[in-house]
């Protein structure tokens, strides 16, 4: 890689966005505006598996079964 990464649309416009906030709270602010966006389209994702037949209460449990960790060597 040669240190030059181009930026989407997507992503410059953050840095614009970003560029406003001048003190903490500002920041804060529209962290939390971002994360409530992306929550939202979780759950629109979501309740589309759900409607699609796609996820269903056997994967639900599946999941909350499955062991995730990294196991670790001494």
């Amino acid at each position: 890689m040669d240190g030059n990464v181009a930026l989407n649309p997507t992503q410059l416009h953050l840095l614009r966005l970003f560029s406003f906030a001048k003190n903490e709270e500002s920041l804060n602010e529209i962290k939390m505006a971002l994360t409530a966006y992306f929550a939202q389209k979780v759950e629109e994702d979501m309740d589309a598996l759900w409607e699609s037949g796609e996820w269903d209460q056997e994967k639900n449990e599946a999941v909350l079964k499955e062991h995730l960790r990294t196991p670790y060597h001494a």
